[in-house]
């Protein structure tokens, strides 16, 4: 067992030392000017950069001591439903108690609030860490969105009030947005919010389900404030302290991470405040919050996949088949390769789209608290919040998928015994496999991208990549690049002058050309910026495997008419 998973992961570590986040770093950190009133805010760029490192260091410590050497027990025992009370497995609350101890549950709160004020990018890669522990909790631990969602949209009175007792660990937050007839189609929700003149509060009342976390003392809950309204500008976000008016009704037997309760939450006249405006619940902070979730989710997939990949390796060099390791089975190699060539491409894409999602951010505050107009400020909010919006369902996309790809191929390379309880990836593949649905599906994701990938959102950062000196060395695969990228463009201007239902059905082939033209780019910009040889061999492995499929969704797209659509209505039509 590894004594420390950030110490560990060299690629891990390469990602944090290649990361440029001196941009988001001075803004943040109001140009260092904290460390004045607080002695731990950092001083200048590098102090914030080893002080990143440290945190890493001391959480990784912990998932590899305290949690990962438990995770078996605590995925074996899950989370208690008894009379109407919610209770961790044994192996799970000693897991959070152990990272309470770290001071990293409110890491990414604002100094004042006793938080760490971490940027986005370096949080993920604590839940990445987590994830490896226990993909479990991850949920509990992975829920921080809730108190930065507070912090950004609530009053002051609470933020004083609820975010210090976040920051300490003393209470747990929920995303309370799903209902039994509302699912992905959030507009729908039902759940009634009504405001009590005579108490001077507003109150709750209707049925949540699928809520991870459900029982936890602060829930974020989305309701309807507008009476009449059946759509999403009716919702608005309120803030709940659970007490006696909420019930929780069950909880959800899982097929994986069992240690974290999924609730079915009745309201009953329960009291709540508003966060922010009304009519904004949806349109702007429920998907807000959401966006943050899902970035967690793809970090969370990372993790699981690189628990499971290793898992492999290991299994790969101990197993003895035909008087030899298997790892020197060229069919297992070569699935081994395939998987750490994914695992560090999504790695890129997520740690890069958390950098992108950190200006949003830090660009969206510096501006609501500026003194005077800066047009400047606002031009850079936009084009950053144009990348931003374009990486993130494409990473929660990838990542997720990625992730269950990777542990499909472990159990693989385990062969029969991967199926018994007794060995650790049977468990990463049950843990895995909600990565893809939950925080939104993998085909919302591709409805999120699909439009700004038609607008071309992503040339011009493409376009800077490409201009970078690879070297004489990379000069071949920044050739293959230079033609997926062409291909990216030419099918994406010809999949814009389609039919609408047309663009809809080849949309999840454009998706998956741009996100293998992205990560072949950060691949490759790795290797650049490597110091061995290790990072280019890993891009000729990622880039050569996925450029036959690039040409492919290609052509597929250049071919593209409504026939698929209609054969595809001549069989559904029918059950058989």
């Amino acid at each position: 067992m590894a004594e420390n998973f950030f110490l560990d992961n060299l690629d891990l570590q390469f990602q944090l030392d290649k990361l440029d986040l001196q941009e988001v770093v001075e803004l943040k950190e109001k140009e260092y000017s904290y460390h004045k009133q607080y002695p731990s805010a950092p001083r200048h760029y590098q102090d914030a950069m080893d002080n990143y490192r440290l945190l890493l260091e001391v959480l990784g410590e912990v998932c590899a001591t305290v949690i990962a050497p438990r995770a078996a027990e605590a995925d074996e025992e899950g989370a208690h439903f008894h009379d109407g009370e919610v209770t961790y497995a044994a192996a799970t609350q000693d897991a959070l108690n152990a990272l309470k101890q770290t001071e990293l549950m409110g890491s990414m709160l604002p100094w004042e609030y006793g938080g760490l004020n971490l940027p986005e990018t370096i949080y993920q890669m604590m839940v990445e860490l987590v994830s490896r522990a226990e993909g479990g909790i991850m949920t509990l631990f992975g829920l921080q969105e809730i108190a930065q969602s507070i912090s950004e949209y609530g009053s002051e009175e609470m933020k004083q009030r609820i975010l210090p007792r976040f920051a300490r660990g003393e209470v747990a937050g929920a995303m309370v947005l799903t209902e039994p007839d509302a699912g992905s189609d959030l507009g729908a929700v039902q759940t009634r919010a009504t405001y009590d003149e005579e108490a001077g509060v507003w109150r709750i009342n209707g049925v949540k389900r699928f809520i991870t976390n459900g029982h936890a003392q602060i829930m974020v809950v989305l309701a309807r404030s507008e009476e009449g309204t059946t759509d999403a500008r009716g919702l608005s976000t309120f803030l709940v302290e659970k007490d006696e008016t909420v019930r929780i009704r069950r909880i959800e037997h899982k097929l994986g991470i069992r240690t974290s309760p999924t609730c079915e939450i009745q309201y009953n006249n329960t009291p709540a405040e508003l966060i922010g405006k009304r009519r904004f619940g949806l349109v702007r902070y429920a998907m807000g919050l959401m966006n943050g979730a899902r970035l967690a989710v793809s970090a969370q997939a990372i993790g699981i996949a690189e628990a499971a990949y290793r898992e492999a390796h290991r299994y790969a060099h101990e197993r003895t088949q035909f008087k030899q390791p298997i790892r020197n089975i060229p069919a297992v190699s070569r699935m081994l390769l395939s998987m750490r060539g994914e695992i560090e491409a999504t790695r890129a894409l997520v740690y890069e789209t958390g950098r992108w999602v950190d200006l949003q951010k830090a660009y969206e505050h510096y501006l609501a608290h500026a003194e005077k107009p800066d047009k400047a400020a606002r031009r850079r909010l936009k084009q950053v919040a144009r990348v931003a919006d374009t990486l993130t369902p494409l990473a929660k996309y990838y990542s997720t998928e990625m992730g269950n790809r990777v542990c499909y191929q472990a159990m693989q390379v385990h062969g029969g015994v991967g199926y018994m309880r007794e060995f650790n990836v049977e468990r990463h593949y049950r843990d895995v496999r909600v990565t893809n649905i939950y925080e939104g599906t993998s085909q919302l994701q591709v409805v999120a991208a699909t439009g700004k990938l038609l607008g071309h959102a992503l040339d011009e950062l493409m376009d800077e990549w490409a201009a970078l000196d690879y070297g004489p060395e990379l000069i071949p695969l920044k050739a293959h690049v230079e033609e997926a990228t062409e291909l990216l463009k030419r099918a994406t201007d010809h999949l814009k002058e389609c039919e609408h239902d047309v663009i809809d059905y080849y949309a999840p082939d454009l998706t998956d050309m741009a996100v293998y033209v992205l990560n072949s780019w950060l691949m490759l910009r790795d290797a650049r910026q490597a110091s061995d040889g290790r990072k280019t061999a890993m891009a000729q492995v990622y880039i050569t495997e996925h450029l036959p499929q690039i040409r492919s969704a290609g052509a597929a797209i250049h071919a593209a008419d409504s026939t698929p659509l209609e054969v595809r209505e001549s069989i559904l039509s029918s059950p058989f």
